[in-house]
């Protein structure tokens, strides 16, 4: 009898659990709706093509990746944001500023920044400004449901408010002669100052209200907002939040020294090296003719210590002329996106013009022709830039000096999937054919983690771009190898493989066989040197017709310390 109940029971119950497997199965495949700022640098903003970027989005992507959540990231106007999580269309703000009032409404995380404001004047107004209460009867401008307008409503500040969808609208509005003063965020202000070249305004007074800063999601949403606090305390635990606040934060901190006295202390070491250098190529070849009476030993050890001194030497003056490189590219790149502006709003008036009155000569050719090219112009700038910058950041690697911090545990593996999911389009782009075998009883080795992200990315960009068509594949494998007590990374293609002579020049700087593509030489270089500071060897076979293998062996024990 009692058989009996248990098999009622059961099948009275089983549709039930049933339902709610599938209800937790659907849930955890939900897309979670993440929203921000489209104009808020460089916590979160669009970048040329349109993209979500940021540093805030880029703990936004990580935080999904560590966590298994799936998400779509929107970044549009912050009034428009602000309605749409109210309305339940997005479900999370990936960041906002905290308040007492906004806590009744919205759940927070852990903060990820501390967000100061700064109040903003044209060169000719004198007054300083430290509080809100300073501007009490002025003409102020502020971003539109943004933290400051909240706040200066909630106090009943009587000053004359004028609201605008970004805080570029506000810079530029005030740049332009319109009302008192403008009130920002401070590094966003200053950030989007530089980028505009707004010179005739500037922050005045002491910074102030400062305001923690990050995830928020609407009230009852607390088992969301948890995934989040706990994926962003994975990050800060493992150091990738520190290294993604260096990428976004750390050229903005240094860019305070003057570089100006530091490029032409530079330029003049430079000088100094070349003439050096050059006597120091004279009396090798003096040198060289006595060594060629030598013995082979000799003379190979004559040839590795005048490759030692070309790339002192060369590291040295690479690194001074990157930076004098770097800053007008920046330029060119923070005015591209005005020029792009002024283009957009003229359009109109030059198309009634030219309907009213026939074609006109516009930069000394038709109008007709140049509404055409214009656009393409100035995308061939910005993409130039681009590329110049990519060459800048490839020469300071090159020339990066000083030991690499190789104190992290790391897994192979897991470095070789992110880099993956770094490169996917490129893949996507390149080959129909991708896959991976991962070994998954992989020791770890101590190294830097980014630095070996480097290298794996190199290695697949390479076995990309040897691929004549979609149909050839390539392949990323890792094992152990127990003979040599390294763990080993393999990357393989089905390209054109490479010429016999060149396989031993692959890792010496500036030798490229894609010169004509653009190859700068540098990235397997630089590689090479990141595996060699971590003890390990970076080889190549190759077949002509048939592909290449890229080995890449790192010992699972670095200075004698066993992992």
């Amino acid at each position: 009898m009692f058989r009996y109940y248990v098999c009622v029971c059961c099948l009275f119950f089983l549709p039930s659990l049933e339902a709610d497997a599938r209800t937790l199965a659907g849930s955890t495949n939900k897309v979670v709706i993440v929203g921000g700022d489209f104009n808020y640098p460089p916590y979160e903003f669009l970048d040329q093509e349109g993209n979500p970027t940021g540093y805030g989005t880029e703990l936004t992507k990580e935080i999904a990746a560590v966590m298994g959540i799936n998400i779509e990231i929107r970044l549009g106007k912050w009034s428009d944001m602000r309605d749409a999580i109210e309305k339940g269309e997005i479900d999370v703000l990936q960041g906002i500023a905290y308040s007492d009032e906004r806590a009744k409404f919205y759940d927070f995380s852990p903060h990820y920044a501390i967000i100061n404001q700064s109040v903003f004047a044209r060169d000719d107004q004198s007054t300083s400004i430290n509080s809100i209460e300073d501007l009490k009867g002025k003409e102020v401008i502020v971003q539109k449901n943004g933290i400051m307008h909240d706040l200066i409503l909630e106090q009943h500040i009587k000053m004359n408010l004028f609201t605008v969808d970004t805080h570029a609208d506000a810079l530029r509005l005030l740049a332009s002669g319109k009302h008192d003063y403008a009130v920002v965020a401070n590094l966003p202000g200053l950030y989007l100052g530089r980028e505009f070249a707004l010179s005739n305004i500037k922050p005045v007074g002491q910074t102030f209200a400062a305001q923690r800063y990050g995830f928020g999601v609407k009230k009852g949403n607390e088992d969301l907002l948890a995934k989040f606090s706990e994926g962003l305390a994975i990050l800060k635990n493992t150091g990738r939040q520190e290294a993604i606040y260096e990428k976004w934060f750390g050229a903005l901190e240094k860019s305070q020294y003057p570089w100006k006295k530091v490029g032409q202390t530079a330029a003049i070491l430079s000088l100094l090296l070349l003439i050096t250098l050059g006597g120091i190529v004279v009396w090798n070849r003096m040198l060289k003719k006595e060594v060629n009476r030598r013995t082979k030993e000799l003379k190979q050890q004559q040839q590795q210590l005048l490759q030692a001194d070309k790339m002192a030497s060369l590291g040295v003056l690479v690194s001074g002329v990157a930076h004098e490189i770097n800053n007008p590219c920046s330029l060119v790149s923070m005015n591209i996106s005005i020029l792009k502006g002024v283009l957009r709003d003229s359009e109109e008036a030059y198309d009634a013009y030219y309907r009213d009155h026939g074609d006109f000569d516009l930069g000394g050719l038709p109008y007709s022709r140049m509404r055409e090219k214009i656009p393409y112009m100035l995308e061939d700038i910005a993409t130039g830039a681009q590329r110049i910058r990519r060459i800048v950041d490839d020469l300071r690697d090159f020339a990066r000096q000083g030991p690499l911090d190789l104190s992290e545990q790391v897994d192979l593996n897991l470095v070789a999937e992110v880099s993956i999911r770094l490169v996917d389009n490129t893949i996507k782009q390149s080959t129909f054919t991708f896959s991976t075998k991962l070994s998954k009883s992989l020791p770890k080795i101590l190294g830097n983690k980014q630095k070996i992200e480097q290298v794996v990315i190199n290695l697949i960009v390479n076995a990309c771009q040897a691929l004549s068509s979609q149909k050839e594949g390539i392949k990323v494998i890792s094992y152990y190898n127990e003979e040599r007590a390294m763990v080993c990374l393999e990357v393989q293609d089905q390209g054109r493989g490479i010429e016999p002579d060149n396989l031993s020049k692959l890792n010496d700087p500036f030798f490229t066989t894609k010169r004509d593509q653009g190859g700068m030489g540098l990235g397997l270089s630089v590689s090479s040197g990141i595996v060699q500071e971590h003890g390990g060897t970076l080889e190549y076979e190759s077949v002509l017709g048939l592909g290449t293998r890229a080995i890449l062996s790192l010992p699972i024990s670095v200075k004698g310390e066993e992992i």
